[in-house]
């Protein structure tokens, strides 16, 4: 099975990435489209040049590898995917090929975040508007995906993740719910930059507080968001 798993920065995605590569037949890939769009873009992201001599910019290259042989001649292949990569001249026929999940995040907790990291983001930058645009159109052409809510997986992380696996036809493994601290081989060289608290995890932390209270800019960011997040989260998997 290959399951590309599609969510925007400054989620769960990174945990949930270490939790299928804990799986002893499970291989994962972390955002490999990555390069092709800050080339394709021009973006200036923290660590820029290092993500563009990481990876192949060429996102046919990268859709190619996606359907080839898994690595490591295991059974399932994880993708972790960023949905604001999947900009205009990067090939998305290829996911009709795949299982996909969408993961989600609460707005508000994604701008404070990657407002962090990074300055100034906009409502491209954090994937909400591609991210019900791709569901969309794999919904016109057939599938059914799987959405999850990262809060969700938080509160109950086997129980949810039982839910995930039965959801997409997957046998459940207890060993995703533990990883080794320190990071993963796997991991993209933007690291470095994004994942230090996930690298000191070991499981998935609990629930979270109240929602940060943004404001100017960030609290606009907020209105233009919730209305993409509030659609994927009608159609989510129930806890």
């Amino acid at each position: 099975m290959r399951i590309a798993m599609w969510s925007g920065p400054r989620n769960l995605s990174t945990a949930m990435m270490y939790s299928f590569a804990a799986r002893s037949d499970c291989a994962v890939v972390d955002e490999p489209f990555y390069a092709a769009y800050l080339a394709m873009t021009g973006i200036e992201h923290p660590m820029g040049d290092q993500v563009l001599a990481s990876q192949s910019q060429d996102p046919e290259v990268v859709a190619a590898s996606l359907l080839d042989s898994i690595p490591a001649e295991k059974t399932h292949y994880y993708q972790k995917h960023m949905c604001q990569h999947m900009i205009d001249g990067v090939p998305r026929d290829w996911m009709r090929k795949v299982v996909n999940v969408f993961l989600l995040r609460h707005p508000a907790r994604v701008i404070a975040s990657f407002g962090a990291k990074f300055e100034k983001p906009t409502l491209s930058d954090i994937g909400f508007t591609q991210q019900t645009e791709l569901y969309e159109g794999l919904c016109a052409a057939g599938q059914t995906p799987v959405v999850i809510d990262s809060a969700d997986i938080r509160r109950d992380p086997e129980g949810m993740l039982k839910r995930l696996c039965d959801a997409i036809g997957l046998d459940w493994d207890p060993a995703m719910l533990n990883w080794p601290a320190g990071g993963h081989k796997d991991d993209g060289v933007w690291a470095a930059h994004w994942y230090g608290a996930v690298h000191q995890s070991t499981t998935f932390a609990g629930a979270e507080g109240p929602l940060p209270e943004l404001t100017g800019t960030q609290a606009d960011l907020l209105t233009q968001a919730l209305p993409h997040y509030e659609r994927m989260a009608a159609v989510k998997l129930a806890p």
